[in-house]
């Protein structure tokens, strides 16, 4: 009994994988390149967050200038053709409706330009969440295999399927930054319309 004792004590024990791992140095330094690269994506993803948020702050601020900016033309309007004679404040309504329309059209192209913007961070945002769970399964399956971890074959794997994926892109006739673009082109025609009406009624 003595004897078995002292054989199971003798018989090598299977390694740790992770043991496996530190012990090999090819193996190791694969594992610090991935804990490192995902770490980078992990910095990258909170950097593209926050130009998100900056963005989105962005397109508020253009929001209220563009209601801002109306409101108050509109109310100085009001109270100058109260005062004026009507005849010729009409014969010069183009004047403030020319000023209302460049405004518009430059408030709907930086809210155009911005909301693009906030699409392809969007992208880049999803890109790179999928490399990190493409990096984390790599990372898992080396942690769980150790020395079974096949190198060649499993990077050339992570390889292809960073080069083989492929944007989904979805056709759509209308999308959510056509509406807003829309909406603020109506709106842009009501003022115009309003300055009118104010001016020469």
């Amino acid at each position: 009994m003595a004897d078995e004792n002292n054989q199971a004590i003798m018989e090598p024990r299977i390694a740790h994988p992770l043991h496996q791992i530190a012990s090999t140095p090819s193996h190791k330094l694969l594992l610090k390149q991935w804990l490192k690269e995902e770490e980078l994506i992990l910095n990258r993803l909170s950097l593209k967050e926050t130009q998100i948020d900056s963005v989105r702050k962005e397109i508020t601020t253009l929001f209220i200038f563009f209601f801002l900016f109306h409101s108050i033309s509109l109310i100085l309007l009001f109270n100058s053709s109260s005062t004026d004679r009507h005849a010729l404040a009409c014969r010069r309504s183009w004047i403030p409706s020319l000023c209302s329309l460049c405004f518009s059209l430059g408030i709907i192209w930086a809210i155009r330009y911005k909301t693009d913007t906030e699409g392809h961070l969007e992208k880049l945002m999803e890109r790179e969440k999928e490399d990190r769970k493409l990096l984390g399964k790599c990372i898992e399956e080396l942690k769980k295999k150790g020395l079974e971890f096949d190198l060649l074959k499993e990077v050339d794997a992570l390889r292809r399927a960073k080069s083989m994926r492929v944007d989904a892109k979805v056709v759509k006739k209308w999308s959510a930054r056509d509406f807003v673009t829309l909406f603020f082109f109506a709106v842009s025609c009501f003022v115009l319309a309003i300055t009118r009406v104010i001016l020469c009624n």
